[in-house]
């Protein structure tokens, strides 16, 4: 999987990476502006609940054509009073070179200085609403700091093991060269146990088929300790499940499902996420919040009310069409509406006060978690 999408002269993300109406899938923020401008309000929303800290580091990993960094520094932009006094930078983690060049025109008008092969940031420029914007091949590399993380649609192309059960226990599956047919590659089962098998199958694991995703446990791992330490939040936002799925490993090809042992390098693969295995791994370091369907985060953020706004300031038929119909795809449950997911990490303190000696000072009531709950409209 890593192979098929990663590989430097043939793989899929760094060949092609055909995000949009022209590529292989469609992801959210390409299909309304919408999606962009509420997640760009949650992040605002939870530096006000910081107690507006005076920088902030917005962080996205594999940023895609960059529309969803693109439509929150347009939010930045319309709550620049609001934000006048807070430092903001942009962070963008992207191992693609064809689609770095594909983000820096869109955020910056391509006006980007390249920097020394052994520099860990290997791009930087401004965003046209005056803001600096990075490049790193890695997350280790983003400095430490007051962060806010955002994931959309990456988990799900880290690549995975797949195990069955099997009345010896379990077993991996493995890719093999198909002896009967040439050029054409199958499924196997290890004839025994292998270093995977006894490493990543939980004790307590009830299924019969399982996907695990060790890359994902090691990243949260390392967005967790950066939140305990340096504080922000993080964003997940995916297909995905809590622990119940099996076999959800597929690729897409042209808009259409395609086999993944076919022709490897042409089309996008991709897993849903285990978010139960996400939680566990965040080892307690922080709080989490979720996994709570795309069509019910959106509509918790205000986007029936966004969606009213647009609506009634776009005199033009054709405009007024499209918002719907990219309204309809986010938020119906047989389009993306209950197939994506959002999931938060935050620091412990956010959800609950730490314990303190002295309870007879009152305390003020904690600010509620945008998107995870109800929207109430005093």
């Amino acid at each position: 999987m890593r192979e098929a999408l990663t590989n430097p002269a043939q793989g899929y993300y760094t060949r092609r990476g055909g995000v949009g109406e022209s590529g292989d899938f469609v992801t959210s923020p390409e299909m309304s502006q919408v999606f962009g401008e509420l997640i760009g309000v949650w992040y605002v929303s939870e530096w006000m609940a910081a107690g507006k800290p005076g920088a902030f580091q917005l962080v996205e990993l594999g940023p895609g054509r960059g529309s969803l960094t693109h439509d929150i520094l347009r939010v930045f932009k319309q709550l620049a009073s609001l934000l006048s006094k807070c430092d903001i930078s942009i962070h963008l983690v992207e191992v693609s070179p064809r689609l770095s060049e594909i983000q820096a025109q869109m955020l910056t008008g391509g006006q980007v200085q390249s920097s020394p092969r052994d520099d860990p940031v290997y791009m930087k420029g401004i965003s046209k609403t005056g803001i600096p914007i990075s490049w790193y091949r890695d997350i280790q590399d983003v400095p430490q700091g007051y962060s806010f993380y955002l994931a959309h649609e990456f988990f799900d192309a880290l690549p995975i093991h797949k195990f069955q059960r099997t009345d010896r226990g379990w077993r991996e599956v493995l890719v093999d060269e198909d002896p009967e047919v040439p050029d054409q590659l199958r499924f196997v089962l290890a004839p025994s146990a292998t270093p995977a098998t006894q490493n990543f199958i939980q004790p307590e694991e009830t299924r019969e088929h399982v996907e695990v995703c060790p890359e994902a446990g090691v990243l949260v791992q390392r967005l967790a300790h950066r939140l305990e330490k340096d504080g922000g939040a993080a964003l997940i936002a995916d297909y995905g499940h809590d622990g119940t799925k099996t076999d959800t490993f597929r690729g897409f090809r042209n808009h259409k499902l395609h086999d993944v042992l076919k022709a490897p390098g042409t089309a996008d693969l991709t897993a849903d996420v285990d978010f139960s295995y996400l939680r566990k791994m965040t080892q307690g370091r922080t709080a989490t919040l979720g996994p709570i369907k795309q069509r019910e985060f959106l509509k918790n953020m205000g986007i029936d009310l966004r969606l009213q706004v647009l609506l009634q300031n776009s005199q033009d038929t054709a405009t007024q069409k499209q918002l719907r119909n990219s309204y309809d795809m986010l938020m119906n449950p047989k389009k993306m509406g209950d197939c994506f997911n959002f999931f938060a990490l935050l620091p412990h303190h956010r959800l609950t006060y730490p314990d303190q000696k002295d309870n007879t000072q009152p305390r003020a009531p904690l600010v509620p978690v945008a998107g995870f709950g109800e929207l109430s409209l005093k």
